[in-house]
Order: structure tokens, then sequence, then C-alpha cells
């Protein structure tokens, strides 16, 4: 129950509340991979670098299938510096994994089976047209996460394809709005994007009952990036106090 409502929270771009459920729920089974995983992933969200690799050590020491990577009985902080690491600092900087990283993928050399590194799985899947894919599936979550991929492809307006894909399947699937705003300003649709993050953030308040503070500061950041890029200085203050119902009117949003 405690996995099921943090990860809820995290499709609701609730982060912080995300972090609490999932932290507890592995002080009630420390060994969840996938409470792991989306606690890493809300850690990564959050700007918590050193958590998230925490967090992933963790999976890897209690996944069966690679645990014998981590050597028992030394720090995970123990061995030679690696400067200029992206995980230096990082509980995964200098830690006791033998062998290579590649090592954690799932091959198996002994049958000679040959598995694409994740690189060029990504290539391959940016590679293909949207309108390729066969649309039989009804999981949001993965369209939202193909999404994410043709975004951080410089593929925005595939992106956005996908991310109203997810939508039309999950309609207040929250991350997928947020994610759909920010493909928006990187298209130059500003009020596009502010409607979505508008949207987000009523759709927030009214299923959490949550107050302005307790909103998700990452989607609050966008809208003001979005309002600034369209030039409206009147509405900073608004957005500052976490003015919702003034922000809707402006943008003649109603009540959605």
């Amino acid at each position: 129950a405690w996995q099921l409502l943090g990860m809820t929270q995290a499709e609701n771009e609730n982060e912080q509340a995300a972090i609490v459920s999932l932290q507890r729920c592995l002080e009630l089974r420390p060994n969840n991979l996938p409470a792991l995983t989306a606690l890493a992933v809300s850690f990564t969200n959050s700007g918590m670098q050193r958590e998230a690799c925490d967090a992933l050590r963790r999976w890897i020491s209690h996944n069966p299938r690679y645990r014998h990577l981590v050597q028992e009985g030394r720090s995970p902080l123990q061995g030679s510096p690696l400067q200029g690491s992206p995980l230096q600092g990082s509980p995964l900087h200098g830690s006791p994994l033998q062998g290579s990283p590649l090592q954690c993928s799932p091959s198996t050399p002994r049958r000679g089976r040959h598995i694409s590194t994740p690189a060029s799985q990504i290539k391959k899947l940016l590679n293909l047209k949207l309108s390729d894919w066969i649309i039989l599936t009804s999981d949001y979550l993965l369209w939202n996460r193909l999404g994410a991929t043709l975004a951080n492809g410089n593929r925005s307006e595939e992106a956005v394809e996908a991310y109203t894909r997810a939508l039309e399947l999950q309609p207040g699937f929250i991350r997928s709005r947020y994610n759909l705003g920010i493909s928006c300003i990187n298209l130059g649709a500003h009020r596009e994007a502010v409607s979505n993050f508008l949207t987000a953030l009523n759709q927030q308040r009214r299923t959490q009952r949550c107050s302005h503070q307790q909103m998700s500061a990452n989607i609050w950041s966008a809208l003001r990036i979005a309002i600034s890029l369209m030039d409206r200085p009147e509405l900073f203050q608004a957005v500052n106090i976490g003015d919702l119902d003034l922000l809707m009117r402006a943008f003649d949003m109603g009540d959605v």
C-alpha cells in the first residue's frame, strides 16, 4: 500500500510526498525492488543525486541477479577516486562494484547472446516515427516514457503527440501534463505551456486538497518561466504568492 501511494504521488508530480511514502514502504520491506527504483527516480527529480545513487546501490545489493557485483564487507565509499566522474561525491563513487557497469545489463555471455546497450536501444527508438507505432497499448505510463525519450532527443513535436496520447488514456496524469507543458515551451508555444501548467496545478489542488506550498514546486517554477517568456510581468506576483484563481482568470481558463 505504501508503494502504491508513493508511485501515485510521483505520478501527481508530488515528489516529496512520494519519497516519504516509498521510504515507509522500504522500512517494512527493504528488498522491494520497484519501490527502490521509484525512490531513485523521485530523488533524481528532486535534485537529490546522492540519495538517488544510494537507492540504486541498494537496488543492486538486493537484486538476486546483480548483488554479486557488490563486494561484501567494504564501505561503498572505499576505492580510488575517479577525478571528474559524474558520480564523484555520491554513494556509487568509488563503490565496490566488480567489473564494468555494463555487467549489470541482462546479458548472458555464456550462451553467446548479444544484447544491445541502452544507448543503442534508445537510438533505435528515436529513429522510429511515432506513426509507425501500432497503437494498441493502453499503458499511459509507456506513452509518457516515450514522450520523455523523444523530448530528450530534441523531438518535441513528436513528444507532444506521445504526451497527448498518455493524457487521452489518463486525463488526470499530472506528470504527463507537466511534461507536455515543458515540450510546449521548447516549441515556443508559451500560452499552451501556461495552460497545461495551470491545469496540472488545479488538478493537484482538487485531487489532493493541497495548499500552494504543498503543490509541485517544479510546476510553479516552469509556470513562472512560461509567463516570463510571454512578457507578462504583471502576473509575477500572482505566481510568487500562488494565486492560482487569479492566474486562471487571466488566461480565461475558468474552472477547468
